[in-house]
């Protein structure tokens, strides 16, 4: 492994003082993976205390004491960014990733104290002295077969590792081995908080090309009998004719990979757009019957609203979230519907969607569910219904932000109108008439105002 200049002047200084500098972590498996080793790396420090290593981090740049108490430094330089560690004894005493009794340990074997990581492509070490790779759990075998197992007993200490699990399944592309599964299915997710849930979910969704790997995971460690919306689509059966891929859980992943092509980097905007794309179509196990020979689940998108409520809020309190993804699941079908009626839709019914819902947000999600499926159209990776719908919005100045009111208060206060209930509801018949296209600017607004006053 080429280590840079700094690192190894770091790696030198500490065995000099007596230590065992270990390179583990993410960057590890990930470097054994083919990737680059990036410049901030984790560092695992064997037979120095903790007041000796500090003295030797000095040197190189500004010490922070992140978790002094077990052992825990960040060193800033010039260059980079180190997390460097003790290794540590850690006994479960209750519940949550608080519940643990740790005490760094620095005379342990890193056998020992890589046996508490949790999958043994993650429990890999490179001594930078000797250049050796450290394996004890045989991590690089799993690597090379592409299998995520887990090292020990430990793991079942932190329920938290089913979700960890799922998310590197779909970042590496690999499979959780047989044992780690079953190992998972015993684990009781209830005891995390909502922090730990969404920071693994935000990790599931915005970093795998293919998110559905890991909600597939959960599927099979049984770990979606803790988020029983998403539980709920399985086997849920659709209409061939426009879901001739099957059940609407099968749908759905493939919702959320078409939806993870669409993402621009933006964390916000990325979360909203794949939360919308899970789940878009929670509606559809309370509405979906069999009527005509044809399955069908009316108002599955306003009825999905509640149980996407309910989902996120397990997760988050982030009202401006929860509110945008209920939106989207709300208006996902529009722009379908809209597109289809084309010839008799108004510039009402375009203002007013733009009033209720980002139009670009809202087509982000209608393409994910319409190439989330195997239809023709949507194989030969036809949606004109997008298109068409930006070239309307932006002909009605409505495509990147709501139509706002020509008329308002200090206009009608002008006019010599007084505060009260009554101004209000002028406002609002000047709103309706403005958004119908019977009024194009404020002078029309105010002339209207006028003789409504007047008459």
């Amino acid at each position: 492994m080429q280590l840079s200049a700094e690192l190894t002047k770091l790696a030198n200084a500490i065995h000099q003082q007596g230590g065992q500098p270990i390179l583990v972590g993410g960057s590890v498996r990930d470097y054994l993976l083919g990737q680059l080793l990036p410049k901030d790396l984790d560092l695992e420090v064997y037979r120095l205390e903790a007041n000796e290593l500090e003295g030797v981090l000095s040197k190189f740049g500004k010490v922070l004491r992140v978790g002094k108490s077990f052992g825990v430094l960040k060193l800033i330089t010039q260059n980079a960014e180190y997390d460097v560690s003790l290794p540590r004894r850690e006994s479960k005493t209750g519940k949550g990733h608080k519940g643990f009794l740790i005490n760094a340990d620095p005379q342990m074997t890193f056998e020992k104290a890589s046996a508490r990581r949790d999958f043994t492509v993650n429990s890999i070490g490179f001594d930078p002295i000797q250049q050796l790779w450290l394996d004890p759990h045989r991590g690089q075998e799993d690597l090379k077969k592409g299998i995520l197992r887990h090292v020990g007993p430990a793991f079942a200490e932190d329920p938290l590792r089913v979700l960890r699990g799922a998310q590197f399944a779909a970042r590496l592309n690999f499979q959780l081995a047989p044992e780690t599964i079953e190992l998972c299915k015993t684990l009781d997710l209830n005891e995390l908080s909502r922090e730990r849930l969404l920071g693994e979910f935000k990790k599931l969704l915005l970093r795998p090309e293919r998110p559905s790997i890991g909600l597939e995971i959960l599927r099979q460690t049984k770990a979606l009998r803790f988020f029983p919306e998403l539980e709920a689509l399985i086997d849920v059966p659709q209409d061939p004719t426009w879901h001739p891929e099957g059940c609407v859980w099968t749908h759905t992943l493939m919702v959320v990979d078409e939806a993870s092509r669409l993402r621009v980097g933006e964390e916000k905007a990325d979360l909203v757009l794949m939360f919308g794309a899970l789940c878009h179509d929670f509606g559809k196990p309370e509405t979906t019957i069999w009527k005509d020979g044809h399955w069908r689940s009316p108002a599955h998108d306003v009825l999905g609203m509640q149980p996407t409520e309910k989902f996120l809020r397990r997760l988050t309190d982030e009202a401006s979230l929860i509110e945008k993804v209920m939106v989207l699941v709300r208006e996902h079908l529009r722009p379908s519907m809209l597109y289809n009626d084309r010839e008799k839709v108004t510039p009402g019914a375009i203002r007013r969607l733009a009033l209720r819902v980002s139009i670009p947000e809202l087509l982000l999600v209608a393409e994910a569910d319409h190439f989330g499926r195997t239809t023709e159209d949507a194989l030969r990776r036809e949606f004109p219904a997008k298109q068409w719908l930006l070239n309307q919005a932006s002909q009605l100045d409505v495509r990147d932000e709501k139509p706002k009111p020509f008329l308002k208060g200090r206009h009608l206060l002008q006019l010599g109108m007084r505060p009260g209930p009554q101004m209000g509801k002028v406002l609002e018949e000047a709103f309706v008439l403005q958004l119908d296209g019977a009024i194009v600017n404020l002078e029309e607004a105010k002339a209207w105002a006028n003789q409504r006053l007047n008459s």
